[in-house]
């Protein structure tokens, strides 16, 4: 779950957007687990392609929908202890939506390999089977779009704290 949980956290700094997009992430997961093939990927890519889906499924919704009242229709309001752990979730992954925001200027696979491989912790093979390509291309990619990356870091992202600053080694 904190995988999932630190995915939505690091694409929104709102505590009750994570706990949505986190339940219907799982909800999903549970709906379909008999769609699971084990010989295609592990379950936790699995799981993160459920919760891509998820969140493009809300990106989609919240563009058609402007309205504030209609946004919380519906909602669960958390309990605040609840807030406070989604809310240091959020603070902790404070750098993770800073690299988010440098994607943006990356093609949409290659912030997909990013965010698979060094935000969400897949291995290469893993990140390869949820985006349905070659782990060699997967590989490459992922090469490039962190040199691209690294053009383009903060002073402060430079010191470490970036993921896409890590040695490639880590896939």
């Amino acid at each position: 779950m904190a995988a999932v949980t630190a995915y939505f956290a690091r694409r929104s700094a709102d505590p009750q957007t994570v706990a949505d997009l986190t339940g219907d992430t799982f909800a999903q997961a549970i709906t379909s687990f008999a769609t699971f093939d084990p010989r295609k990927g592990t379950p936790r890519a699995w799981v993160l392609g459920i919760a891509r889906r998820i969140y493009a499924a809300h990106c989609e919704a919240h563009s058609q929908q402007r309205s504030r009242v209609e946004r919380l229709a519906g909602r669960r309001e958390l309990a605040p202890d609840e807030v406070g752990d989604l809310i240091d979730r959020i603070d902790a992954e404070r750098a993770g939506r800073e690299l988010v925001t440098r994607l943006t200027t990356l093609p949409a696979t290659d912030r997909a390999v990013v965010e698979l491989v060094d935000l969400a912790g897949l291995q290469a093979n893993e990140a390869a089977q949820v985006l349905g390509i070659a782990p060699g291309t997967l590989r490459m990619r992922l090469m490039r779009a962190r040199a691209r990356l690294r053009k383009t870091a903060s002073p402060d992202l430079a010191h470490g704290t970036d993921p896409a600053s890590e040695p490639e080694g880590k896939t």
